[in-house]
């Protein structure tokens, strides 16, 4: 895995995500093959800030909505490395209860936080799919769901690698604010033979913008995109699209 040249505390490996079930969002309620309410029937998947005890075990989950289960028993994954914290990922669950929930299974997203541009040595362009944007409900996440061409190889080298520089935060004569994001990507000698979704999130500065304008390098050319500061629904993926 091989960061951009900034604080590798501000960039990340899209092969962190590694997907046990298929990657849904915004609590989508799947279908089972059988009639009735089977194991799946009512499994939902939410993005979600998971707390880690100190066993490196998931105990409970925020989603981005603000809804709050305990796990009814703890989850443990290969990719929980540190103890007492919280990480992003997306969680798959049945709802017990109001405030408990049997884990499905849990999946990492690649968190990016935003870095002035001149911090970067390289500013890799390489391009991905767009899918969707979308500001979580909570305010504190810009999510990205993205198209990665993807391909087996023997090379270790060979990963992606993601990050996010700040271009400029423009003042405005009215006095709001307006970040200008620009999304960062190196293909880094992975074969493109299929098409990968990955989910991404962006953590958002706690002293937030009136407007973000987010840029992605896609293979359509350059895309951009405006998103107000206030939590919408614009761009979340909906039920039907799964």
């Amino acid at each position: 895995m091989r960061p951009l040249a900034n604080p590798s505390a501000y960039a990340a490996t899209l092969w962190l995500l590694l997907l046990a079930l298929l990657p849904l969002l915004a609590c989508c309620t799947t279908d089972a093959y059988e009639k009735g309410t089977g194991k799946y029937s009512l499994m939902q998947a939410d993005l979600a800030e998971i707390s880690v005890d100190e066993s490196k075990r998931a105990v409970s989950f925020t989603t981005d909505d603000g809804d709050s289960y305990a796990f009814a028993q703890p989850v443990a994954s290969k990719w929980i490395e540190q103890t007492d914290t919280i990480y992003r990922a997306i969680v798959y669950y049945n709802k017990q209860d109001d405030q408990t929930a049997e884990a499905m299974g849990i999946s990492s997203v690649p968190t990016l936080l935003p870095r002035e541009h001149w911090r970067f040595k390289r500013q890799p362009h390489d391009p991905v799919g767009m899918e969707s944007a979308w500001m979580a409900r909570s305010g504190k996440y810009l999510n990205m769901a993205l198209l990665v061409k993807s391909g087996q190889t023997d090379d270790s080298t060979a990963v992606h690698t993601i990050a996010l520089a700040q271009d400029t935060i423009l003042a405005h004569s009215d006095g709001r604010r307006t970040a200008v994001y620009t999304f960062l990507h190196d293909q880094g000698e992975v074969p493109q033979y299929y098409t990968d979704r990955r989910y991404i999130s962006v953590r958002l500065p706690q002293s937030l913008p009136d407007t973000i304008v987010l840029r992605i390098h896609t293979y359509e050319g350059l895309v951009t995109r405006r998103f107000p500061a206030e939590p919408t629904d614009i761009g979340r993926p909906s039920e039907k699209s799964h």
